[in-house]
């Protein structure tokens, strides 16, 4: 397979994705998302203008992109093909919102620059979207359950309760760097029930 054209991010990034693959490495999948967490993230955040819509999102991505990874190819970087992905499903979403407006001030860019997307979801939503909202909430309760209780614990307060770092610190009386790391790892756990789930959230 002709990889010469790759960056060294890209092929970096690349024999991840083999080692993904090939022999289920677990470690392969964690540092794909350590590279990239942050930076989809925070794409995501600017597109949704919710930090809740990206957080979600940013699961979604992950998921999605690693329930399709046979199906990538080193035709272009790793990072390119899970920004568009990422985008693509964004966009679904706020298309299925339904109020949206359109700025033409403002665009979106991925890692690169490359405009993405000019659509902000409205913050305000209808019925039917309410209920929407409460089945993701309740299923997302459902994939958290089946995560061991110390970090179950550690995504409820974060995600569910909104606690920030410091609070969950205090709360569990934990040194601040070792709830940022565990948070890194539980959210790893959480990814990879998703990526291995049927259902959709």
């Amino acid at each position: 397979m002709e990889v010469a054209h790759l960056t060294e991010k890209a092929l970096r990034d690349f024999k991840l994705v083999q080692l993904a693959i090939d022999d289920g490495d677990q470690k392969a999948y964690a540092e794909l998302m350590k590279n990239y967490r942050d930076s989809l993230y925070f794409m995501l955040l600017k597109m949704t203008n919710n930090p809740h819509d990206a957080e979600d999102l940013t699961i979604e991505a992950f998921g999605k992109a690693f329930k399709k990874l046979h199906q990538y190819t080193p035709d272009y970087a790793f990072s390119t093909w899970l920004f568009k992905i990422a985008s693509n499903n964004c966009i679904d979403f706020i298309r299925k919102k339904k109020k949206y407006t359109f700025s033409i001030d403002q665009n979106f860019d991925d890692e690169k620059g490359t405009e993405l997307a000019n659509k902000i979801p409205s913050q305000t939503l209808d019925p039917e979207e309410e209920l929407v909202k409460k089945q993701k909430i309740k299923l997302m309760h459902e994939v958290v359950e089946k995560l061991k209780p110390h970090y179950r614990t550690l995504i409820e307060l974060r995600y569910f309760k909104e606690f920030s770092y410091d609070e969950i610190a205090e709360e569990l009386n934990l040194p601040l760097g070792t709830v940022k790391a565990q948070l890194f790892r539980a959210r790893e756990f959480l990814y990879q029930i998703l990526k291995n789930s049927k259902e959709k959230i």
